[in-house]
């Protein structure tokens, strides 16, 4: 007896009841093609949309008031989209994308595939493309700053000095981070003794003054709000608030006392020094022993002390002789000094600069008299006899310090060197194939002094290569190479200058790829 076995059962399939087609068995009856034509979908769902788009500050009109950034083609401005899309809440979206629009035409689409249930059991998928037409609309945000002296927070960023070196460098440090920018400043101010900042929101003043404190140092804060309109009924109120900071008062090439309870904690430096650098602490150099200290902001505050000299008050030596101590001479310069405590001369060394003994006399009475001063100074690897460099008489100053009233007349030194000059600063000037960018600020009037705070701070740069890599420089592409290269300018090739690779070159685009002015959604 043999058993036959079952023949595989076959799917049954029916007849589409329109076009005739054998489908599957469905509640409708129809095959797909059929059925999409009988039912829509996507009907009700709006195939054109508006999207407001403000140009000044780069933001999206999220109905109903409120105002956000996103860029093309991110999730957020997907989002939005979607949600400006009417009709969507009627149906199931599965998924959705851009559909790649040219950058200036002010059409973005967004294709999306949604889903119906159409029949008990029976859902269609379907996809629809939905374009949204971007106008240009200014938010209330803007308006205000349109409106003249409007604000409703302000950051006071004051130095109390003669030279602005601190300011410019901060400036600098600014634009390199693009501070201005991620805290939304609205307009900058340039006052008499250093910036004003203002925003229309506190909470971007805030962000400001904690950049400030990381990258420079600061001596002190202070915080005031002025109360310009209140409504008893709903017990609101509308305030001003403004955020002071105190940059120390000192910059680059000054010449310091400090007291001696401070010179002690910092190793036991002398406590005549120089600043040598100013980052985001005070760096401090002893001349006469090439000691490096470090001093932040909050040290400063508790222990202040002001400058001897600035840079506007040296005096330019010629150099007549120059000896190099060695390391031998400088162990027995140590011994021999009566040390104060266990912690003397326990700093840093520098490895840029050397010691020497050095014979000089002043500039304008070179010929006239034969009066020479010696100095020990930590410019040793640059002088040489007939070099010009810059100092400070200490001898024949009329300083009115404490500190320096009170140190021993032994230990104060009749010359301090300060820094060697190379060449004429008007040939500098004309050689100098580099430019910084400045922050867009209402500037006042200048005068020939700003300009000379000025050059003196892009002459620092070219003698500082550290200082260098904390900033952004530009090639200027207007400085020709005949003035790079003067003849007859700097024979021996002492003068410093910033090598092209340490360059950026500047970019700055203004039309499109149609002739037309770039739209600001790019920005």
């Amino acid at each position: 007896m043999e058993y036959i076995s079952a023949a595989p059962a076959q799917e049954r399939l029916m007849t589409c009841c329109v076009c005739g087609a054998m489908v599957n068995p469905n509640p409708t009856n129809m095959c797909v093609a059929c059925l999409r034509k009988e039912v829509d979908i996507s009907e009700g769902i709006s195939k054109r949309e508006e999207l407001h788009f403000c140009g000044k500050c780069g933001r999206y009109l999220n109905p109903p008031k409120s105002w956000v950034h996103a860029d093309l083609g991110s999730r957020e401005l997907l989002e939005l989209c979607l949600r400006k899309i009417k009709g969507l809440d009627k149906v199931r979206y599965v998924d959705a994308d851009f559909i790649w629009t040219e950058p200036h035409s002010k059409r973005i689409k967004v294709k999306v595939d949604v889903q119906k249930e159409v029949h008990t059991g029976v859902s269609i998928q379907q996809t629809i493309t939905v374009e949204l037409v971007v106008h240009n609309h200014i938010c209330e945000d803007c308006q205000r700053v349109e409106a003249k002296d409007y604000w409703k927070a302000r950051v006071q960023i004051r130095q109390r000095c003669e030279h602005k070196k601190t300011l410019f460098y901060l400036e600098q440090l600014i634009l390199k981070h693009r501070a201005h920018v991620e805290t939304r400043t609205t307009n900058i101010k340039q006052v008499h003794e250093g910036l004003d900042f203002y925003y229309q929101h506190g909470r971007d003043a805030v962000k400001m003054v904690s950049f400030l404190k990381a990258v420079v140092p600061c001596s002190g804060f202070d915080y005031a709000k002025e109360l310009i309109s209140t409504d008893i009924h709903n017990n609101t109120a509308n305030y001003r608030e403004s955020y002071s900071v105190e940059i120390v008062p000192l910059c680059r090439d000054n010449i310091v006392c400090l007291p001696l309870a401070l010179a002690q904690k910092l190793g036991g430096i002398s406590q005549l020094c120089i600043v040598h650098r100013i980052t985001q602490v005070i760096q401090l150099i002893d001349p006469s022993t090439k000691r490096i200290s470090e001093l932040r902001g909050e040290v400063f505050a508790a222990n202040p002390f002001r400058a001897l000299c600035t840079s506007k008050e040296l005096v330019e030596y010629t150099v007549m002789d120059s000896e190099i101590i060695g390391a031998d001479d400088a162990i027995k310069m140590k011994k021999t000094k009566k040390a104060p405590s266990a912690a003397r001369h326990q700093g840093v060394e520098s490895n840029k600069h050397a010691l020497a003994d050095v014979w000089v006399v002043k500039s304008n009475e070179l010929g006239v008299s034969d009066r020479q001063y010696h100095c020990r100074t930590h410019l040793g690897h640059l002088l040489k006899p007939g070099d010009s460099v810059l100092g400070f008489d200490l001898k024949n100053a009329n300083t009115n310090d404490p500190n320096l009233e009170r140190m021993n007349p032994d230990r104060v030194p009749d010359v301090i060197l300060v820094k060697k000059v190379h060449g004429d600063s008007k040939v500098r000037a004309r050689r100098r194939n580099w430019k910084l960018q400045q922050l867009n600020k209402e500037q006042q009037a200048e005068t020939g002094s700003q300009e000379k705070d000025y050059n003196d701070f892009l002459e620092d740069l070219e003698e500082d290569e550290d200082t260098r890599k904390n900033i952004n420089i530009y090639k200027d592409n207007r400085v020709s190479r005949a003035a790079e290269y003067e003849p007859g300018v700097d024979d021996d090739g002492d003068m410093p200058f910033i090598q092209l690779s340490e360059m950026l070159d500047e970019c700055s685009i203004s039309r499109d790829a149609t002739g037309e002015d770039g739209a600001p959604m790019m920005e």
